[in-house]
């Protein structure tokens, strides 16, 4: 009969060791394939924030654009309207000079007819003249262009117009031009 050899442990067989050998290589293998799959599942998650937050910019720059494409269709007639506020002013002026005299009455019905097609076409296209007389001085609304003692009205408040302001939608179109009161006791 063979006799079995028992392996001692200084002397291990030679096809233990290569055994030990192959473990080890697998386990440096194994330990090696986690690390990358670490590693490629962290660059995928990187890759998926940055597509993340490019669809967002991408999201709001198509919103931004949006508004943009809206605002300048809405205010494309605002150099248009600024010239045509000024007309209105003239034909106000001429009726103001047109109803001293009382043989222009015909002239002045034509005058104001007119004026009212053009204000009509101003309002249609979002202008739109704002009162002004008794309202609190806004510099944002408002050029002042006197300031006067006016018991009637407190401090800082508009008492009179020289020309009317306007807004095109909710912006401003012309700031009006206006006297201010001013509170007397400051004029020590």
């Amino acid at each position: 009969m063979p006799v079995e050899r028992k392996p001692t442990s200084k002397n291990p067989c030679p096809g233990d060791q290569v055994e030990t050998q192959v473990e080890a290589s697998q386990n440096i293998e194994e330990e090696d394939c986690r690390q990358l799959l670490s590693k490629r599942e962290e660059e995928l998650k990187e890759a998926q924030d940055r597509i993340l937050r490019l669809a967002a910019e991408l999201d709001n720059t198509r919103k931004r654009i949006e508004r943009e494409k809206s605002e300048g269709i809405a205010y494309a007639n605002e150099s248009i309207m600024r010239q045509l506020v000024d007309v209105v002013d003239n034909l106000e002026r001429a009726i103001e000079h047109g109803e001293r005299d009382e043989n222009c009455e015909g002239l002045l019905d034509g005058v104001r007819m007119t004026l009212k097609s053009f204000t009509d076409v101003l309002a249609r296209f979002g202008a739109a003249p704002f009162e002004s007389v008794g309202c609190g001085f806004d510099p944002n609304r408002h050029e002042a262009v006197i300031q006067e003692q006016n018991p009637d009205y407190p401090d800082m408040t508009v008492t009179r117009e020289f020309q009317k302001g306007y807004t095109l939608r909710d912006r401003l179109l012309r700031p009006a031009r206006v006297g201010v009161s001013r509170n007397a006791k400051d004029d020590t």
